[in-house]
């Protein structure tokens, strides 16, 4: 049985630099306030669903700390509490047990996997997707969380000489029983190709696409947008542009 996916625009909350990365450098009282008042902004300009990833933790870990889980968890948790609308985890680089963990005990409805089947290099190396233990967790774990999987992830390179996305995709959604599948442009912020979009929705059509990187408002053939940075003003999220993306997506 497949699980729920949100349609429509996901908001991006970036959470600043955690406790235990190298950037934090204030409180975590204070990266969960201004989480939470980001999460409130986006959900008041009229967004379908919020994603909270740790965006400030560069340089990224494979799988996180246990620092990491838990300062996730208490914010996640805040932001589920307050919203009225779905709530997802990505544990950054690629860590899906740990998202899997958080969205179980948050209440959180959906998790991305950055690399769910497959192997891509990246700057954190040779990173191998785990959908056989990301979906035994969650089955082990009772809980209706649905899995995102990007396809050709932003920010690194195929392994395999012959790879395909079309291949990618299919493995991620016959083999990898994702429930969504992600196309991103090359990197944070870059437009996504709506030809990949259309490509993949042709080949299986059954499958919810969704956009994962520079959306701004375009007409889509897409089920969903996940949008951070065109919703940002000067690293924050800006009222003014949420109202705007979401008026043009959906007038």
């Amino acid at each position: 049985m497949r699980h729920s996916v949100p349609k429509g625009i996901i908001g991006m909350v970036h959470l600043s630099a955690l406790p235990g990365s190298p950037g934090f450098c204030s409180t975590l009282e204070e990266v969960e306030s201004q989480a939470i008042l980001e999460a409130q902004t986006l959900e008041a300009g009229g967004v379908d669903a919020i994603m909270v990833e740790n965006f400030g933790d560069v340089p990224f870990q494979k799988t996180v700390e246990p620092i990491t889980v838990a300062a996730m968890t208490r914010i996640i948790r805040a932001i589920v509490q307050n919203s009225e609308i779905p709530v997802g985890v990505n544990v950054l680089r690629n860590d899906p047990a740990a998202a899997l963990s958080i969205a179980a005990a948050t209440g959180a409805s959906f998790i991305r996997v950055n690399v769910h089947v497959g192997a891509m290099l990246t700057d954190q190396g040779l990173i191998e997707g785990e959908a056989a233990q990301t979906l035994r967790l969650r089955a082990n774990l009772g809980v209706d969380i649905a899995i995102l999987a990007d396809v050709g992830v932003k920010h690194a390179t195929p392994f395999e000489a012959d790879w395909s996305i079309e291949q990618e995709a299919k493995d991620a959604w016959h083999r990898g029983l994702a429930d969504g599948l992600i196309v991103s442009g090359s990197g944070t912020g870059a437009p996504t190709d709506p030809v990949l979009i259309q490509r993949i929705q042709a080949l299986i059509p059954e499958a919810p696409v969704l956009i994962g990187s520079g959306y701004r408002g375009e007409q889509t053939t897409a089920h969903a947008a996940i949008v951070g940075t065109a919703l940002k003003s000067e690293g924050r999220v800006d009222p003014s542009r949420v109202r705007e993306l979401r008026f043009r997506c959906f007038s």
